[in-house]
């Protein structure tokens, strides 16, 4: 009797197995490769890689086994979930419907009914598939960037993602969060970012605010009495600023501008503390506002390679007007810069700093010339003189401007800049060759750093600190110090300086991210790109 209590239990388990393997073969072996599969109508991303992984297991299972669900496979459900504070959504990667199969399986468990075969294959493939897909998306983003309207020109050079191999890395350790973070971004700012984005998420669930847009005709400044303080009051406090005991207060006191600085300086504005236009379009914006704009810039975030960065780079945020002079993920410096004009976009790219010129010249571009310089030489004819300009052939041999017809929209010359105070490009430029054209460079229009908004310029950098970087820069270069440095950018000739090592630079489009305390810090979408990546990034 207890021989063939063995053998029936033997040749149960024999069997559970061998169905259960079988039917995960069938499935994978029975599909036509270019229709692809679909579970539970939900299409199956990673089809050939699935059929490979199981294939060189004999259809084994990770997730299951005899019939029982096991922990990998509720660790991985919860990963998924997890999702949503990377700013992607859980569905992308089945959780819903891996959600619906467990809690099918446990209510099964409850009543002594085991579940149907064909939902835990359903479960295998669904979870590998979804881990894979998520796996991927950490590792260089959902979106891809070369698709964009304006382009997202910094090449990823991270390793190519092995699917197979991340199934068998779960399967053997046994862990599926480990293998998971190994392809988040290197970067410390992300993580803080996920942080905010769990934050934002949990003030969602108690959010009982009328988000609706507040506007006024005057600015409200401190002692004004207005009937919009009271609700200011409230966003104010949801947002965790400290405002005063009566909420219906409509006195703007002194306590609560001190929390409206604080709260314009985490949103890049001017900490005046005066309430206008900008402050008040930052506050008509709702917890499920910012989530979409953490989620966009974490987005861009997974499209950059933390391992990039040698000793030293520049990284220009446009969105928020700043260049920051980096010693791996230090800042050593920044600087308030000037980028371009909506209709002049600055660009997002990645080049090699290799030079700086002092006291240049500035060749002024054919298209600035045909708009700009002619307009202005016939309403003055004494213009160029004005602004320290001549005329050259192409030959580099300078033409007297008189002998011009500045009566036609284009002249066979070009125009350029002397070096000197008056110089658009100020004393000095930074160069890194690009298709682009774009530099960043000094100017003599100092009072313009002092705006609030600076998308000002035809697509260059203009910078506010030129000399204090031209410093850090050359400062292994002995013979460069500040005093020569500074006869140099005031000699009115010009002069080139070659640095001894190359310095990458990235111009980037961040209008979010999480500084080192913790603190979220938001910009005005100023380009309008936000939209088209939260787009794509729900799609």
């Amino acid at each position: 009797m207890r021989f063939s209590l063995l053998c029936y239990f033997f040749l149960f388990g024999f069997i559970s197995f061998g169905q259960e393997t079988d039917l995960l073969r069938q499935r994978l072996e029975n599909t036509d490769a270019s229709v692809g599969l679909e579970v539970r109508g939900r299409t199956i991303q990673n089809f050939g890689e699935l059929f490979k992984f199981y294939s060189s297991r004999d259809f084994q299972f990770i997730w299951s086994k005899e019939a029982r669900i096991g922990e990998l496979a509720y660790e991985g459900r919860y990963e998924l979930e997890q999702a949503q504070f990377d700013g992607l959504q859980p569905s992308d990667y089945h959780w819903d419907l891996i959600n619906t199969l467990i809690e099918n399986y446990e209510s099964n468990k409850k009543i002594g009914e085991k579940s149907d075969w064909t939902d835990l294959v359903d479960l295998e493939l669904l979870l590998s598939d979804g881990l894979i897909q998520l796996a991927k998306h950490l590792h260089v983003g959902k979106v891809d960037p070369s698709e964009l309207q304006w382009g997202w020109e910094i090449i990823q050079t991270k390793e190519s993602f092995d699917p197979i191999a991340f199934l068998n890395q779960i399967d053997q350790s046994q862990r599926v969060r480990s293998n998971i973070f190994q392809y988040y971004p290197e970067f410390r700012i992300y993580l803080r970012g996920r942080e905010i984005l769990r934050n934002l998420s949990e003030l969602s669930k108690v959010d009982s605010l009328d988000w609706s847009a507040l506007s006024v005709n005057k600015s409200i400044k401190v002692g004004d009495s207005h009937s919009l303080i009271p609700e200011i009051r409230e966003r104010l406090q949801f947002w965790g600023y400290v405002v005063g005991n009566d909420l219906t207060e409509r006195i703007y006191d002194s306590l609560l501008m001190k929390s409206v600085q604080a709260y314009q300086s985490f949103h890049g504005m001017t900490s005046d503390g005066i309430i206008g236009k900008s402050t008040l379009a930052s506050l008509s914006q709702s917890p499920k506002d910012m989530m979409d704009k953490v989620a966009v810039n974490l987005e861009r975030l997974r499209w950059l390679d933390g391992k990039k960065n040698g000793s030293k780079a520049i990284l220009v945020n446009i969105a928020d007007y700043k260049l920051v002079l980096l010693e791996k993920e230090d800042t050593i410096f920044q600087s308030k810069v000037i980028v371009g004009k909506s209709y002049h976009q600055s660009p997002v790219f990645e080049a090699k700093m290799s030079y700086l010129v002092f006291s240049p010249y500035w060749n002024i571009p054919e298209s600035i010339v045909r708009n700009e310089i002619i307009p202005s030489v016939r309403k003055n004819p004494n213009y160029l003189t004005q602004k320290n300009m001549e005329v050259l052939t192409y030959n580099r041999e300078v033409v007297d401007p008189s002998t011009i017809d500045w009566k036609k929209r284009s002249i066979p010359y070009l125009v350029r800049q002397k070096p000197g105070p008056q110089n658009s490009l100020g004393l000095v430029k930074f160069m890194f060759p690009n298709k682009h054209s774009v530099y960043i460079h000094d100017t003599p229009a100092k009072s313009l750093f002092g705006r609030e908004e600076r998308a000002l310029s035809h697509g260059c950098i203009r910078l506010e600190k030129p000399r204090e970087l031209a410093q850090l820069l050359l400062q292994d270069q002995k013979e460069w110090d500040d005093q020569k440095i500074w006869d140099a950018m005031n000699s009115h000739e010009e002069q080139t300086v070659n640095l001894k090592e190359k310095i990458p630079v990235y111009l980037i489009y961040l209008t979010f991210w999480a500084d080192a305390t913790g603190k979220p810090n938001y910009r005005p979408d100023i380009y309008g790109r936000d939209g088209e990546v939260l787009t794509l990034l729900r799609n």
